[in-house]
């Protein structure tokens, strides 16, 4: 009993912590219902433990219709989790959920397997999932991380990453994690638009070379430089300053040239992140 009464108190300590909105603890008890979930998950998973599956069942399905939260009595809880707004979040049976994780409404932690056992992602310690996203099948997000509104993940994800896009597009952060809980979702990378950019800049880098190349030689047009390999080399000068296609070399790139990903994981150097 004091253990459980420990454990509540943090759950209210957690909203103060994450919510602005908060503003007293009698309004948390009555008006928070992801802490409604959280504490009616507490009871029903004890009682999964305890092979009452059947009435845990059920007291999963009356916390649901009560907060629009459903959470299966299996699914693995850690300290001090945090729902905000909550309605349509759904968490699967063999889903685990580490210590001082924030989902917001929409989520889903779902399974992508009809077969028995483990189907449900696993999230480490400090990771934020944004509306709507899903996070799907037995995969592992790293301690830390910050899955964007509306991703779908589908892949493992390395600890202190940011995820994007569908599907998730990982970049690993090349920043030091904030010590305060990871809230600032407008903080997302567009790697494939950024990627897309500075490929397309690099190319008119290469045609306006090439048109300089014609109107400076143009006797030499067709002659073809051979290596030993039998490859048709060109050499062609990317000047420091940039250009935007439009004859301002005066300028910088806006989008850098940003390095492939490795193995389905950005570099977040290339993103500020």
């Amino acid at each position: 009993m004091i253990k459980l009464l420990k454990w509540m108190k943090e759950d209210i300590q957690s909203v103060y912590d994450r919510d602005p909105a908060a503003r007293s603890t009698l309004e948390i008890l009555l008006a928070y219902p992801g802490l409604h979930a959280i504490w009616g998950h507490r009871i029903n998973h004890w009682l999964w433990m305890h092979n009452r599956k059947s009435l845990a069942r059920f007291g999963s399905h009356i916390v649901r219709f009560l907060t629009g939260i459903e959470i299966h009595p299996g699914a693995q809880i850690g300290r001090r989790f945090f729902i905000d707004h909550g309605m349509g979040v759904v968490i699967g049976e063999t889903a685990e959920v580490g210590d001082d994780v924030t989902l917001y409404h929409g989520v889903t932690l779902g399974g992508v397997s009809l077969e028995k056992g483990k189907r449900h992602p696993t999230l480490g310690d400090r990771v934020v999932v944004g509306s709507g996203a899903k996070v799907l099948g037995a995969i592992y997000i790293g301690e830390g991380s910050r899955i964007g509104s509306n991703a779908v993940v589908v892949k493992s994800v390395p600890p202190n990453s940011v995820v994007v896009g569908v599907p998730g597009q990982v970049v690993v952060r090349s920043k030091p994690r904030p010590q305060t809980p990871d809230l600032n979702h407008n903080e997302l990378p567009d790697a494939i638009g950024a990627a897309l950019a500075s490929v397309m800049e690099r190319v008119e880098a290469i045609e306006r070379s090439l048109d300089h190349h014609v109107d400076t030689h143009p006797t030499r047009v067709l002659e073809e430089t051979y290596a030993g390999s039998g490859a048709l080399q060109f050499s062609i000068p990317v000047s420091s300053s940039g250009g935007n296609g439009n004859g301002n070399h005066g300028e910088a790139h806006s989008h850098p040239h940003l390095h492939p990903p490795d193995h389905g994981v950005w570099r977040g150097e290339d993103f500020s992140i």
